[in-house]
C-alpha cells in the first residue's frame, strides 16, 4: 500500500450536521468557505486544478416544492487562479476566457429537482458570449447553526463540460500525439450558504 492510500484512509472529516429539518428560504453564498473549483488534464499525463476567487450567488430554496427553488451565479472570469501566475495569465487572454471583453461568466437555473439529499439543477452557464445548458448534481452535506446565529447550509456537486462547447478552442498538439490541454473539464462545487434573514439580523 502506498504511502498516499494509507493517508486517504485516514483523512476523514468529523460526520456532518443536519439538524435543519426544513432548510426552506433565500440563502447568500458565503465566498469565503465555499470554493468554484474546475479540473483539466494537462499534456495527458496529469491534471491541473483551480479555481475562481471572486463570486457572487444567491438561491431560493423551497424544500418541499423543489421546482420553486432558483439558483443564481456570477464570477469574475479575472480571478481564476491555478496557482502558477505564467498559466493565470494565459488564462485571462483572449486564447481562453479574454477577460477584458468577457468580464463575468453566469449562471441562472431552469430547473430543480430532488431527491432526499440530493438536487439536480439545470441552468443556462454563460461564457464569453455562450449561454449554453448545464445540469449539476449536488449532495446536501450538512446544515446548522454557526457559533454567530448563522442559519447555513452546505453542498457538494459537480459536472463535466466540453470547453469547445463555449468557443475555449485553443490549444497545442503534442509531438508524442494528444494535446497540451484536455477539452473536457470537470467543474467541482464546495458550497457554503447562509439563510439571508439571520445575516441581516
Amino acid at each position: 500500500m502506498s504511502i498516499f492510500s494509507r493517508q486517504r484512509e485516514t483523512e476523514v472529516f468529523d460526520a456532518a450536521t443536519t439538524v435543519i429539518d426544513d432548510i426552506t428560504g433565500d440563502y447568500a453564498l458565503d465566498v469565503t468557505h465555499t470554493r468554484l473549483g474546475f479540473s483539466a488534464r494537462h499534456a495527458m499525463v496529469t491534471t491541473v486544478r483551480g479555481g475562481f476567487n471572486t463570486f457572487e450567488g444567491t438561491a431560493h430554496i423551497d424544500a418541499a416544492n423543489p421546482a420553486a427553488s432558483k439558483v443564481d451565479l456570477r464570477i469574475e472570469t479575472a480571478s481564476i487562479s491555478t496557482g502558477v501566475a505564467d498559466r493565470d495569465g494565459h488564462l485571462r487572454s483572449a486564447d481562453f476566457f479574454d477577460v477584458e471583453n468577457y468580464p463575468t461568466i453566469t449562471f441562472v437555473s431552469t430547473s430543480v429537482e430532488r431527491d432526499g439529499a440530493d438536487w439536480t439543477v439545470t441552468g443556462d452557464l454563460t461564457i464569453k458570449d455562450v449561454t449554453k445548458p448545464v445540469t449539476i448534481e449536488f449532495e446536501q452535506t450538512g446544515s446548522a447553526k454557526d457559533p454567530f446565529g448563522n442559519t447555513r447550509i452546505g453542498f457538494e456537486g459537480g459536472t463535466a463540460i466540453s470547453r469547445k462547447d463555449w468557443g475555449l478552442t485553443w490549444n497545442a498538439a503534442l509531438e508524442t500525439g494528444g494535446v497540451l490541454v484536455s477539452d473536457k473539464v470537470k467543474l467541482e462545487f464546495d458550497v457554503s450558504a447562509i439563510k439571508v434573514e439571520d445575516a441581516q439580523a
